[in-house]
């Protein structure tokens, strides 16, 4: 009797570590063992509208570089407070829409505040999962994520699903502090390099077409829909 209830303890033991084995290798990505950096909270809700953000970003720069036709259909993957998405949703007009994509409800509820503000009514908040942004398929002409990409836990399964959502025109954007400047102060763990994004992403069945280097601390990282992964 004793040794079956040590042995009964053994296994939840055994069970145990291999859970926590499982989540250890799950934090980092497969492809570049980055860890993975924690959502940002809705606490710092007022951070992502702060006045400074105009000099150490250039939202505007960011967006001409991008290029935002009128009438696109766009989506702000990991929009927050709808810094972004209240931006480009006044470029792309009365003919085009954002979705505006975030896990958080607390952020969506601050999103459609905002807009409400500015009179935009042109976006459509989407309330996503950690792999999935819940966009409809095949309809996208640009995705794009602001400091967002290297926060996801689920990465692989969010890019097949934002592969689906975009049309074969279709352009993924990511803005991502610069990892290989350590002037930009900002956590590590927070910024990525080009070459981390470029085979994180590329594995996933996209291209990297082109980096713009102009803005003052990130990236401009453009990929297109590339030969699929072989499953």
């Amino acid at each position: 009797m004793i040794i079956k209830r040590f042995s009964r303890k053994m296994q939840r033991a055994i069970a145990a570590l291999l859970l926590a084995g499982l989540a250890a290798a799950q934090d980092k990505h497969p492809v570049t063992q980055r860890k993975y950096a924690d959502v940002m909270g809705f606490g710092g809700a007022p951070w992502l509208e702060r006045p400074e953000r105009i000099e150490e970003e250039d939202p505007e720069k960011a967006l001409d570089a991008i290029g935002i036709p009128a009438g696109a259909i766009i989506a702000d993957v990991g929009a927050g407070t709808g810094y972004f998405s209240r931006r480009m949703a006044k470029r792309a007009g009365p003919a085009g829409k954002v979705y505006a994509v975030d896990i958080q409800p607390r952020m969506i509820e601050a999103l459609k505040r905002y807009a409400a503000q500015e009179n935009i009514t042109n976006i459509e908040p989407l309330l996503a999962k950690e792999d999935d942004p819940m966009l409809p398929a095949g309809t996208l002409d640009l995705i794009l994520m602001v400091d967002v990409y290297h926060e996801f836990s689920r990465p692989q399964a969010m890019l097949k699903k934002m592969r689906e959502a975009l049309k074969p025109t279709g352009r993924m954007v990511l803005l991502e502090y610069r990892k290989e400047d350590p002037n930009v102060p900002i956590r590590l763990e927070h910024k990525m390099t080009v070459e981390e994004a470029k085979a994180e992403i590329e594995a996933e069945g996209f291209k990297l077409q082109k980096v713009v280097g102009s803005l003052p601390r990130q990236h401009i990282l453009i990929f297109v829909p590339g030969p699929k992964r072989v499953q």
